[in-house]
């Protein structure tokens, strides 16, 4: 009696099948980054001190200055706005107020190539400038230089300075109005209000965008590429495929690796100690500052700008481009790059959002922290750029390959080759690895909505596990379900630096077709896809654009 007591106790504390599978998939998205840190560390030829002689400094250099120049752009642009929608009333407030998100469908690679095609020598600006003066060439009149670092961080700022404008905003429309009121009838002025007292408060958000935007810009090989800025991420590419070594390559991805985690050490330390809250439970409706004459033109104009170079202007240099070739929309080429974003796309949102589901609900149902922690390590992969991302995934599944290949040898007298890396297996995989952290922080918190009592009310009505997922969890947490794979196949979508390593040969999706294409300075070619790209990613704008109309507590509906 007592052995089987004690089996029975033993089999209590044993992980059920969801936790289980649950650590089993967090194991899987945690290989390409264990495996980076291995490569680096064990490399086969160890080129580590030359690339400290050589290259490595200035990668980190750049890099640093590009994350420093986006990120105070960002912080200024996407605060500044965030501050005139919700404190202020102008002249086409309304409209800014969920159109300042619309770069975020913009791809920074999509932006460089329309930027530099309109300021180019054979642009029309420059034409304009010709005609307009008479100059006959370059040499008779100055203009600036179009492929430089200045220029990725200009792209770059008006491409993620939505992601600081979001935040922001969200933070300043919950700031209570009592803490303004008292500031103002201490005698600070709306612009010592701000600073003294909003913008304080709302220092945590936005520090969290601007971190959000540094790693992002640490990210991008698209548009550093095309200007000819030799960052970290460029680095991986030119180490691994130029110079044909994989260690190299996980060496200065363990460098990117290491930004990223200072990155995100920097912000909550930054939190740590720093907590505001409103002692006031009293919200009432936000009495804006009605900005009239120049002034109301002058915030129009502030809102305007990064709007216009950030959204309209790709799109007016891109469809113009698009109507020189119009037969571009029917090239076979076009159509099979959009079919194979598709499925892709989709294959990486299920099996993403399946595998955030089992982590999400595995670590509910565990005993302990440890299962949570883990199921919250996997996060990672969305900060850890992709190129670093392609290093890791490629390097376990090529060793996979060969186990598979020569183990078929063995029992059957035939091979499979590369089963995983010749096909779309390895790219998909890096796309769940890289985007599982959208699937898991969604149903996550979507599972938090599912009250305790509702697993026992489902448990004593004879339900197990998987029963009570199916009838009580899914319909309550369905929504966030496809909100999250929207999301995940938008953004595979738009990936380009691990498509680019991963891909198999002659493999081409829409993000690698308008890469190789506008490469070439062929943009007329590029600009379907990229327009597709663009439109695709105006989904996950619409979604966030649909969750602005949220009204403040105490705050009326409009009339």
């Amino acid at each position: 009696m007592a052995f089987i007591d004690a089996a029975r106790a033993a089999r209590s504390r044993l992980p059920d099948l969801w936790t289980l599978g649950a650590l089993l998939i967090a194991a899987a998205i945690l290989t390409p980054i264990f495996a980076v840190g291995w490569m680096a560390f064990f490399p086969r030829e160890n080129i580590w001190p030359h690339l400290l002689a050589t290259v490595l400094p200035g990668y980190v250099w750049n890099s640093v200055i590009l994350m420093a120049m986006t990120g105070l752009g960002a912080a200024m642009i996407g605060t500044g706005a965030a501050w005139l929608t919700v404190m202020t009333d102008f002249p086409g407030r309304r409209f800014f107020d969920w159109a300042m998100l619309a770069p975020l469908a913009v791809p920074a690679y999509i932006g460089a190539y329309a930027l530099t095609d309109f300021l180019e020598y054979s642009g029309p600006v420059q034409v304009g400038l010709r005609e307009l003066f008479g100059w006959r060439d370059s040499r008779d009149y100055w203009f600036p230089e179009i492929r430089t670092i200045w220029s990725a961080g200009f792209v770059l700022t008006l491409s993620l300075y939505p992601y600081v404008y979001l935040l922001a905003r969200a933070a300043f429309r919950e700031q209570s109005v009592c803490a303004l009121e008292v500031a103002r009838s201490l005698g600070c002025g709306p612009w010592e209000t701000f600073f003294r007292v909003a913008l304080p408060l709302a220092r945590p958000a936005v520090a969290a965008g601007v971190a959000v935007v540094m790693m992002e810009t640490l990210n991008d090989f698209g548009a550093v590429d095309y200007f000819a800025v030799r960052t970290l991420t460029a680095g991986v590419f030119s180490v691994w495929l130029e110079g044909s070594n994989v260690g190299g390559a996980a060496q200065i991805s363990c460098v990117i690796l290491v930004f990223v985690l200072l990155l995100i050490g920097l912000e909550s330390a930054g939190r740590r100690g720093r907590r505001f809250h409103s002692l006031s439970r009293r919200y009432r409706p936000i009495e804006r500052t009605r900005l009239a004459g120049w002034r109301g033109r002058a915030a129009c104009l502030a809102c305007a700008a990064p709007l216009l170079f950030g959204f309209v202007l790709p799109m007016l240099v891109i469809g113009a481009r698009a109507l020189e070739r119009p037969e571009g929309w029917l090239a076979p080429a076009f159509h099979e790059a959009a079919v194979r974003t598709v499925w892709l796309g989709a294959a990486a949102a299920l099996i993403a959002v399946t595998a955030g589901l089992f982590l999400a609900f595995g670590a509910r149902r565990a005993e302990g922290r440890a299962p949570v922690l883990i199921a919250r390590a996997t996060m990672i992969g969305y900060a850890a750029p992709g190129a670093v991302l392609a290093v890791g995934v490629l390097i376990p599944l090529a060793a996979l390959d060969r186990t598979i290949h020569y183990t078929m040898l063995d029992l059957f007298g035939f091979g499979t080759g590369l089963l995983l890396t010749g096909s779309a297996a390895a790219v998909i995989f890096a796309y769940v690895v890289r985007f599982n952290a959208i699937a898991y922080g969604a149903l996550d918190g979507a599972l938090g909505r599912v009250t305790p009592s509702m697993d026992m009310a489902a448990r004593t009505l004879g339900s197990g596990p998987g029963g009570a997922l199916r009838r009580v969890h899914l319909p309550i947490i369905s929504g966030s379900m496809a909100t999250a794979a929207i999301l995940i196949f938008v953004d595979a979508v738009k990936e380009l630096p691990a498509t680019l390593i991963l891909r198999p040969f002659n493999f081409s999706t829409l993000a690698t077709y308008v890469y190789d294409y506008a490469g070439r300075e062929h943009l007329a070619e590029a600009a379907p896809a990229a327009l597709t790209i663009v439109a695709v990613g105006l989904l996950p704008v619409a979604i966030l654009v649909r969750g602005l109309g949220g009204r403040r507590p105490g705050e009326a509906p409009p009339d």
